[in-house]
C-alpha cells in the first residue's frame, strides 16, 4: 500500500489529520479559498524551474523551444511543461494572468516589460529583482536585473 492510499485509512481511524500528518503520509490539504494562490504559487515555481533549466539556449525570435527561445516563446514553453497554457505573444500574455502588484510578485510570476500601454518583453520573476529571459537577437536565456521601473506583473492562474 502506497502512502498516499493509507492517508483515507489514517483519517479514518483519527477522524481528522494534521497538516503536519498529511505531510508526512504525501497527502495534501485543500483549504477553502487558498487553493487557486497555492496552485499559482506552485505552478509558478516549476515554470521557474524550466525557464532557468534552459539558461544559455540561444534567442531566436519566433521560436517555442525546446532549443531556441524568443521572450514570449520562453515564458510559453515554461508554463506549459508546467502544466499550464498561455497564448503566444508577450501582449495576448499580459491580457491572461491575473494583474498584480509589484508588492504582491513572487518567484514564478511573469513581468511585462511596456512603453505607455504596449507590452514588447516579458520574463519568468526570479525573486531579488531579477528575471529569467530570453532578450534579444544574439543573446541567450540568462538571469538579469530588472533594469527599468516600467513594468507590470501577472500570476498565471
Amino acid at each position: 500500500m502506497t502512502a498516499l492510499n493509507r492517508v483515507p485509512s489514517l483519517m479514518a481511524r483519527a477522524g481528522t489529520a494534521s497538516a503536519l500528518t498529511l505531510a508526512a503520509v504525501g497527502g495534501s490539504i485543500v483549504a477553502p479559498g487558498l487553493a487557486p494562490e497555492a496552485e499559482a504559487a506552485t505552478m509558478g515555481a516549476r515554470a521557474l524551474k524550466v525557464a532557468a533549466s534552459k539558461k544559455g539556449s540561444p534567442y531566436k525570435w519566433g521560436a517555442t523551444g525546446p532549443r531556441r527561445f524568443d521572450c514570449s516563446g520562453l515564458t510559453l514553453y515554461s508554463f506549459k511543461k508546467a502544466g499550464k497554457a498561455l497564448p503566444r505573444t508577450a501582449a495576448q500574455q499580459y491580457n491572461k494572468t491575473r494583474h498584480i502588484s509589484v508588492k504582491s510578485r513572487k518567484a514564478g510570476d511573469l513581468v511585462f516589460f511596456h512603453v505607455g500601454s504596449s507590452v514588447y518583453h516579458v520574463g519568468i520573476y526570479a525573486g531579488k529583482g531579477k528575471i529569467w529571459h530570453a532578450p534579444k537577437t544574439g543573446d541567450v536565456v540568462r538571469l538579469e536585473k530588472i533594469w527599468t521601473r516600467r513594468v507590470w506583473y501577472g500570476r498565471v492562474n
